[in-house]
């Protein structure tokens, strides 16, 4: 960055120079420190929503397009992985509410889906456990239908056995772990409601982490609430994707990107009524 120039100034200059085109609109995606052996890096990484100009090798560099999917088979610096995670990544992530009627949870689920929703926890803390892995099994086809994956907040190996994409980590099972409880294929999320417990989510290569309470809610009345500037804090040492969660809906999208945040995740502001 050029003194007295801000970090969107100088993306739009380097996108222009390298590529060929101007920014029209672009959000904050991650930040990434890195310790290669010779140096530390920041990488302060943006998306960008539209832009005018055909892009091009201006120095000559190849210019390949590609699926974001694509992007974990291609050969990146190390320090790219969590940016790749990113892109991959949806800006809201729904957790589901227990059912009490599964007929009428999966209806809703469906509703959400042709929403957009891509990025589904199924939560539901009241079932047992066959019960739970047979829901999970029809709550992992609908969302593959759609190109959405699922997380399943219960037993890591639970997740190849209904044919799920990863793991959501409770705090308590996450002091339990020392080592990933998947491999690289599939994904780990962590809860976290402090620099401890991301620290820990690091520890275990988790692909992304789940921040909260960011703000107030009616069923944790007595819980004091991050806040946002606590939430950029804290996300700013971590070289992984963190979501905002509790007291926190689609409007506060902008805010958690601005605090360094993947988006939102939510139960009842992304569940339809």
């Amino acid at each position: 960055m050029e003194a007295g120039k801000d970090v969107l100034g100088a993306l739009a200059r380097e996108l222009h120079e390298e590529i060929g085109i101007e920014v029209r609109q672009a959000r904050p995606l991650i930040r990434v420190r890195y310790d290669y052996p010779d140096r530390s890096v920041l990488l302060d990484v943006w998306r960008v929503d539209s832009f005018s100009g055909e892009p091009r090798g201006c120095e000559g560099q190849p210019v390949v397009w590609c699926g974001v999917d694509e992007l974990s088979e291609r050969d990146f610096p190390a320090a790219n992985r969590p940016i790749i995670a990113a892109a991959q990544l949806p800006e809201c992530y729904l957790i589901t509410p227990s059912p009490d009627d599964v007929e009428e949870f999966l209806v809703k689920l469906e509703q959400a889906l042709a929403q957009g929703i891509r990025l589904v926890q199924l939560r539901a803390k009241r079932m047992a456990a066959e019960e739970y892995k047979a829901l999970a099994r029809q709550v992992v086809a609908r969302c593959h239908a759609h190109g959405a994956r699922v997380l399943l907040n219960g037993e890591p190996e639970w997740v190849t056995e209904v044919g799920a994409d990863g793991v959501q980590l409770s705090s308590g099972r996450l002091h339990s772990l020392n080592q990933r409880p998947l491999g690289e294929e599939l994904l780990v999320a962590a809860s976290c409601h402090s620099r401890e417990e991301l620290q820990q989510a690091l520890k275990l290569a988790a692909d992304f982490a789940l921040l909260s309470p960011i703000q107030w809610t009616r069923s944790h009345p007595d819980t004091e609430p991050l806040g946002w500037d606590e939430m950029r804090r804290l996300v700013d040492e971590m070289p992984i994707p963190v979501y905002a969660l509790c007291g926190v809906s689609r409007d506060d999208l902008d805010q958690a990107f601005a605090a360094g945040g993947q988006g939102i995740a939510a139960i009842r502001s992304l569940w339809p009524v």
